[in-house]
């Protein structure tokens, strides 16, 4: 029997899609088929994120470009939750600007839980700004906004 070369290509085509298709569904089959670890389940269920409460507000309300002003605030845990609190780590907190609707970061920085927090920040153009403090989930603690507050730069 004579193969042309297009037989081949088609052929080859054909059994490397055939691997691809099947590549795929192997490690599909052995997720479905593994048990699920109790040790995951065990964490999710025993460790409950703690609920934390942000505060923050601007120094000024209005500033000069170039001139700094301090964010205050405080990150405290809910009385409520349950467990110790693990207040010798450091939590992530960010700065952020209101941008057509949409949330985005300006600066970060840390602060222990139940403790206060000061962030300097400096603009570089006149604007009329709508910030919050924002604080990630984490392993230990749910996440957490401020209210929002104004920061006008003349």
């Amino acid at each position: 029997m004579n193969h042309t070369p297009i037989s081949r290509i088609t052929k080859t085509f054909a059994v490397l899609v055939a691997g691809i298709v099947l590549a795929g569904l192997v490690p599909a089959a052995q997720a479905a088929a593994a048990p699920a670890s109790p040790a995951s389940s065990e964490q999710t269920s025993v460790h409950k994120k703690k609920k934390v409460k942000l505060e923050a507000k601007a120094d000024k309300s209005k500033v000069k470009v170039g001139e700094e002003t301090k964010l205050k605030g405080r990150l405290d845990v809910i009385a409520d939750s349950a467990g110790g609190d693990s207040a010798d780590a450091l939590e992530l907190i960010i700065v952020q600007k209101l941008v057509a609707g949409v949330w985005v970061d300006l600066s970060n920085g840390s602060c222990r839980p139940n403790g206060s927090f000061v962030l300097s920040l400096s603009f570089s153009v006149k604007a009329s700004l709508t910030l919050r403090v924002y604080h990630p989930e984490t392993t230990l603690y749910a996440s957490a906004t401020s209210s929002v507050f104004g920061v006008v730069v003349v």
